[in-house]
């Protein structure tokens, strides 16, 4: 048998095999234009996205950057408010202690010249009469005693008497007074007197340290006032 020869098929137009060659070139030249383009489609798409990607978590990762920052500097600008407020408290309660500081010193000078007083004899025997005076006027009860230092009793005896008539003439009233000689005062005490009533139930601390202790108490804002000038919190003077 003879081998099958190969078999050449034309085209109706009649084309070569270059013809079909350089046509299937073409396509596939065309196809392979068409793959790049898509491909430069897809890569432009793709890096597009990407950028836009990107571009959105840098915004989202910035916005959380200048939250936490925000937060930071509120947290530092509170504190700082704290530390400035407590700083100022420091300091006013500084000066509030400086002030009492000054007020007790003023308190203890005072003090000092009460002392100066009960060593003037004629001086102190007047103030101890006019004490006795007063305490009487405060108890108004027929009977009263009188407690002093040890050291002052001859001086509150000798007033004793004058204190006593003082008092009869302003109220019309008997009154006996006698003089503590078993309970006295501290001796270390500034001075002045006690007046007991009513068996020991009422006392009357006429005392110096008492007296001065009141007096401080009730002039301590005028003190203030006149040491310090006015309070610019305060809204009321009276």
């Amino acid at each position: 048998a003879q081998p099958h020869q190969p078999v050449r098929i034309m085209s109706s137009g009649g084309l070569t095999d270059a013809d079909v060659d350089k046509q299937i070139k073409q396509m596939m030249a065309f196809i392979e234009q068409e793959a790049n383009e898509k491909k430069e489609e897809i890569d432009n798409k793709a890096e597009e996205e990407f950028n836009i990607e990107k571009s959105r978590i840098t915004q989202q990762e910035r916005v959380k950057i200048m939250d936490f920052y925000t937060k930071k500097e509120k947290q530092i600008e509170l504190q700082k408010k704290i530390q400035y407020s407590n700083m100022k408290n420091q300091g006013r309660l500084k000066v509030l202690l400086a002030r009492d500081e000054h007020l007790k010193s003023v308190l203890e000078d005072t003090t000092q010249q009460l002392r100066q007083i009960t060593g003037d004899r004629a001086r102190y025997e007047q103030l101890i009469e006019s004490l006795i005076t007063q305490g009487l006027f405060q108890l108004l009860e027929p009977a009263a005693v009188v407690r002093c230092r040890e050291a002052d009793t001859d001086i509150a005896e000798k007033a004793l008497g004058a204190a006593i008539n003082r008092y009869k003439e302003a109220t019309g009233k008997e009154v006996k007074v006698s003089l503590d000689k078993k309970a006295f005062l501290p001796a270390d005490s500034v001075g002045g007197v006690d007046i007991v009533g009513r068996e020991g139930k009422i006392l009357v601390c006429n005392n110096l340290e008492s007296r001065l202790e009141q007096i401080s108490q009730q002039m301590v804002p005028e003190l203030r006032h006149i040491l310090f000038g006015p309070n610019p919190n305060r809204k009321f003077m009276d």
